[in-house]
């Protein structure tokens, strides 16, 4: 199925604004439009159990290992040259020159990508998009935000999507038939991949849209700092710190009074908290 980017974007912008419409607060103040949310949660839920979980297993089941190996890094080196944009956007010019490397090398000892030899040659792979851009940036990810059909996503990623997709190299191959083929054989392709995690997934989890929701949260947080804590949190624990001296201070000088005469100072600091 393709979609153009026009029609992401609507789909992304009309998305924000029904579940915004549609918000209820609910009991994680990063999900407040945990009702729209899970609605769609279902939805989706419904179309992969009808069409893209079997066409994945079949997919998975039916053809050799070499040939879906091939498949994946055909498409991963298209997405190393949107990666290698947004590293350098994000002043990750070390990285972004080794994207660039990558796709280089793929794209012709790897017979257009088909082989991923650069990984072979000590070029690690990376993977970035807009949205972990505008994180970069400084851009606060918003709301969890499940999208129909592309699933779990916030407020913020949703929003860069559009340009994700218009970035995607494989959406300007002028042969229409084998353009759309290709997009089905990508998703059924990344589809197959997650199978042995999501039938984990729902063996083991008790309530399934928290369990995902949870987990691409903390995910995503990762990936946006690539697995560092955000500097502003560290800049905002250094000033506690500051904050915290002066008290630690005063107890160090006291510390040897009788308990009884601390204990008085100690009930009014936690009273202030």
């Amino acid at each position: 199925m393709n979609i153009s980017t026009f029609s992401l974007r609507k789909l992304a912008l009309a998305t924000v604004a029904a579940a915004t419409l549609a918000g209820c607060a609910g009991p994680n103040p990063r999900d407040p439009y945990e009702r729209y949310n899970r609605a769609m949660f279902n939805f989706n839920d419904k179309v992969d159990e009808v069409a893209l979980k079997p066409a994945a297993t079949v997919y998975k089941t039916v053809l050799p290992g070499f040939v879906q190996t091939g498949v994946n890094n055909f498409f991963g080196n298209l997405a190393d040259v949107w990666t290698a944009a947004n590293n350098f956007m994000q002043g990750k010019g070390e990285q972004g020159v080794t994207d660039v490397m990558r796709v280089a090398l793929n794209s012709t000892f790897g017979v257009l990508g088909v082989m991923d030899v650069a990984s072979g040659a000590g070029l690690q792979k990376h993977k970035e998009d807009f949205g972990q851009t505008l994180g970069r940036w400084g851009v606060k990810s918003g709301p969890y935000l499940m999208l129909p059909l592309l699933g779990p996503s916030t407020v913020r990623d949703a929003l860069a999507l559009p340009l994700d997709i218009k970035a995607d190299p494989w959406q300007y191959n002028h042969r229409v038939n084998v353009r759309v083929t290709g997009t089905v054989v990508r998703v059924i392709d990344q589809r197959a991949a997650l199978l042995d995690a999501t039938n984990l997934m729902e063996e083991a989890a008790l309530d399934r849209y928290e369990f995902v929701r949870d987990g691409f949260l903390q995910q995503r947080d990762s990936k946006v700092f690539d697995g560092e804590e955000n500097p502003r949190n560290k800049k905002k624990k250094s000033a506690y710190a500051d904050d915290d001296k002066p008290a630690t201070a005063e107890a160090e000088k006291g510390k040897d009074q009788p308990q009884a005469i601390m204990a008085e100072p100690a009930a009014e600091q936690n009273a202030s908290l």
